[in-house]
């Protein structure tokens, strides 16, 4: 082996490895996921040297100047202010997601007049249209990091798999029997997964169009899936109370992991694919060993249905949103609640992390967005000027733009001041 590159990743924090083996171009990251300011550099260089043959005498310096770059990002004080910059009058009937690409240059809104549209996100221009879904565009998916394709899910019960660029459709996935609720494409982008309100999950190839693998087991809807980083795995939340685990290459059912009493309303991986969060109607999250299925711990406080659950990048905390109009923050060492969010007058139905993990962002039934500091619980900004429930709001990846999304409109917030509206 002999390494030709290396790259360094700020979200979650790490070093990319690009080497070559018998003739092939490779790749591996170096994952640095409890990287802090203080962090001694000198004996973090000695363990990565030990754990990695390709970081040899050679390359110490190097790595060492990466590692005091990715602190000094982290050290970078978060005192971002956002201003609403676009209101974009996005589609003639009420949307239903919305997405950044990983840069946040383009966004895609999905609606329920049929059709996903792309945006570019500083203009607010509509680059593309993609139409030819026969009813309700549900779930909508970039295959970021690369950006390059768009995932569609439709009440028509076909996936569309569309060009970012030229807007034509590559590939129509046709197979399930019942509307398409979720859809996401693998970190490799070789697959999308769909999940369906037939009880199913498909997978399908990206470059030939064909189906590779259904995924039967569930007795209820499939309201939400995740891939792990790797790609070799696959989660699936349903509506009947369960959450399954999948081995992606064989299809094969691995864990079904049993204990919520109520529907599942969202899954996810943590970013080294240990962990395993579930949020349901029942009032909890539940965290789980990834590898061997078990609960690790249930989270509750909450006095209504968790309608939405996330990681942050490194993993090491858990943001909930619920119907009682709070949002909580817990510690994924402890289990602990670190901090309760509270402060909107309506149920919260989107939650998410910044990418340095220093800030939630929160979309409610009250028709703002708020950003909230993790450290301290307190609210750091009210997003307002909807008119409806915000359903949808996510960062892109640098964390200075926020994207809301409500019935018919789009607004995007920037760090930069200024504010115009269309």
């Amino acid at each position: 082996m002999r390494l030709k590159r290396l790259n360094i990743r700020y979200y979650p924090p790490g070093l990319i490895l690009d080497y070559e083996k018998k003739g092939q171009e490779k790749s591996r990251c170096i994952d640095l996921l409890h990287l802090t300011p203080n962090t001694d550099v000198s004996e973090l260089l000695s363990e990565i040297k030990r754990i990695e043959p390709l970081i040899t005498d050679s390359r110490t310096d190097q790595v060492k100047a990466l590692i005091e770059r990715l602190q000094e990002k982290l050290s970078q004080p978060d005192e971002r202010h956002f201003y609403l910059f676009k209101a974009l009058q996005s589609h003639i009937l009420p949307l239903t997601n919305v997405a950044f690409n990983k840069s946040g240059s383009s966004f895609i809104t999905g609606s329920y007049d049929r059709t996903c549209k792309i945006w570019d996100t500083m203009s607010g221009e509509e680059l593309h249209t993609l139409e030819g879904h026969r009813n309700v565009v549900y779930a909508i998916a970039f295959n970021n990091p690369y950006g390059d394709k768009i995932a569609t899910g439709s009440f028509d019960k076909t996936c569309k798999l569309w060009s970012v660029e030229s807007g034509k459709c590559f590939y129509t996935f046709r197979g399930h029997t019942a509307e398409i609720v979720c859809v996401t494409f693998n970190p490799q982008s070789t697959l999308v997964a769909t999940g369906s309100m037939d009880t199913t999950a498909k997978l399908w190839d990206v470059e030939s169009g064909k189906e590779v693998s259904t995924l039967a087991g569930h007795s209820a809807e499939i309201i939400s899936l995740s891939f792990n980083t790797v790609g070799n795995r696959l989660v699936t939340g349903s509506f009947d109370h369960t959450v399954t685990l999948w081995d992606v290459p064989s299809g094969r059912r691995i864990h079904t992991l049993i204990g919520h009493r109520g529907e599942i309303s969202s899954v996810h991986f943590n970013w080294n694919c240990s962990l395993i969060v579930s949020a349901s109607m029942d009032k909890s999250c539940k965290v789980w060993d990834a590898e061997n299925g078990q609960c690790l711990a249930t989270l509750i406080g909450h006095d209504d249905e968790v309608l939405d659950v996330c990681f942050n990048y490194t993993g090491q905390l858990i943001a909930t949103a619920s119907a009682d109009g709070t949002s909580r923050v817990y510690n994924t060492e402890t289990f602990q609640c670190v901090c309760k969010l509270d402060g909107h007058e309506g149920e919260i139905s989107k939650v998410c992390f910044n990418p340095q993990g220093t800030r939630v962002l929160t979309g409610s039934a009250d028709r703002t967005a708020r950003v909230w500091c993790v450290k301290s619980g307190s609210c750091l900004q009210v997003l307002e000027g909807h008119t409806d429930e915000i359903f949808s709001c996510a960062f892109n990846y640098e964390g200075d733009t926020i994207i809301t999304g409500k019935a018919t409109h789009t607004h995007t917030h920037t760090q930069t001041q200024r504010c115009v509206k269309s």
